[in-house]
């Protein structure tokens, strides 16, 4: 039996602008995203304005959609790769 999942990345240039848009989508597709893990540099004098989500896709799902919500978000990039087992 063949399995595939999808991982996404999303990279946010600015995230004290574009946390509340990206978050926005996330919550639309919310159903969809097995697993969420947010990456950005943070010490005690220090939080990136920068930084990495990367999602597991769940079901029958439709990446583009959300990748064409995504990058229509200034400073938010989104790539997805499909993982065949």
């Amino acid at each position: 039996m063949e399995q595939s999942t999808t991982i996404v990345a999303i990279l946010q240039s600015n995230r004290r602008e574009t946390s509340t848009a990206v978050q926005e989508v996330l919550t639309k597709y919310g159903c969809n995203i097995r697993t969420r893990l947010g990456l950005h540099d943070v010490s005690d004098n220090y939080c990136a304005d920068t930084g990495m989500i990367l999602l597991q896709m769940f079901g029958d799902f439709d990446t583009t959609v959300m990748e064409t919500e995504l990058n229509r978000i200034h400073g938010v990039k989104m790539k997805y790769m499909v993982m065949e087992f």
